[in-house]
């Protein structure tokens, strides 16, 4: 992921304008990443270095979002319908 991906997403998820570490901005760069590995995944099924990164990717998105619930729910609820995670 290039670094105008990252600064498009901090733009539209984030809190204000220079936002780069909020929760949201942080969930929806790992989500980003974590699409572009599946993908990877599908032509490279025994890239074991790569499923175990994401892998650990996904256990820090879930971390996250197990913490923005606990702290805002309308923040959490509006980010999985943006993201359109399941939960």
């Amino acid at each position: 992921m290039d670094a105008a991906t990252k600064a498009s997403l901090a733009s539209e998820y984030g809190l204000h304008e220079k936002d780069t570490g909020s929760t949201e901005v942080q969930v929806a760069i790992l989500t980003k990443r974590i699409q572009e590995l599946t993908e990877h995944l599908k032509n490279h099924h025994q890239d074991n270095s790569t499923r175990r990164g994401l892998l650990l990717m996904v256990s820090k998105r879930r971390r996250l979002l197990d913490y923005l619930i606990r702290e805002d729910k309308e923040r959490y609820q509006s980010l999985i319908e943006r993201l359109d995670l399941r939960r």
